[in-house]
């Protein structure tokens, strides 16, 4: 009857289903994602800095850890990467200019803050700056996989500081205390700018989408 008919129809529809496209559901990590968590990344790493700046300071003692202590620039610390650059010059910049900027400063400061963690005197001290080195390091490699779904290759060179053999040694404790005190100070403004650079960048680039993908099934 009527019954049977619609259970033979429903059996060569189900026989069939094999041959259909099957409809797959993807998403595409892209850039935009990419771009989200390194911008996340420098927000949480300007907070653990502010933490981790206050410690150190007060480890390196008066007049380091006093707040109105701003000191001129010396030419010993100029082998930290400046993030000083004018504002209206640094936006100018393209995209791909200021990324690779970020990586060099970043893999340079990280190299000097592991020298620190092998100088601080305070077992609780070296643990906060090791915890912090190796969410610098993330950075670095978030910022890496940035540039690389934009397209961009990574700077040509070392990622680290020169290797220069002839790197001078700090001459008395205060210009060693001074040169600590300019690499933490370089190192917020560049968190800063960075995450300026990093949520500008995020609304240039749209998220990851959620696509509709047909495979042929059976083939």
């Amino acid at each position: 009857g009527d019954s049977w008919g619609i259970f033979t129809f429903l059996c060569a529809a189900l026989c069939n289903l094999p041959a259909l496209p099957a409809l797959n559901c993807t998403e595409e990590l892209g850039a935009g994602q990419s771009i989200q968590k390194t911008y996340d990344l420098t927000r949480y790493l300007e907070h653990q800095l502010r933490t981790l700046a206050g410690t150190y300071l007060n480890y390196l003692g008066p007049p380091f850890n006093e707040p109105d202590f701003n000191p001129p620039r010396l030419a010993r610390a100029e082998r930290v990467p400046s993030a000083t650059v004018d504002l209206d010059l640094w936006r100018g910049l393209t995209d791909n200019a200021r990324l690779a900027a970020n990586y060099r400063a970043y893999s340079r400061l990280l190299c000097y803050l592991r020298a620190l963690d092998g100088q601080a005197g305070t077992a609780e001290l070296r643990h906060r700056l090791g915890h912090f080195c190796s969410s610098l390091q993330g950075l670095v490699l978030s910022i890496a996989g940035v540039m690389s779904s934009l397209g961009y290759p990574l700077p040509a060179g070392p990622a680290g500081p020169p290797a220069s053999p002839g790197t001078p040694v700090a001459p008395n404790d205060f210009l060693k205390k001074m040169d600590d005190f300019w690499l933490l100070k370089e190192l917020q403004t560049w968190l800063w700018r960075s995450a300026k650079d990093f949520n500008r960048l995020k609304k240039k680039v749209p998220p990851a989408v959620v696509t509709l993908r047909l495979e042929a099934r059976g083939f």
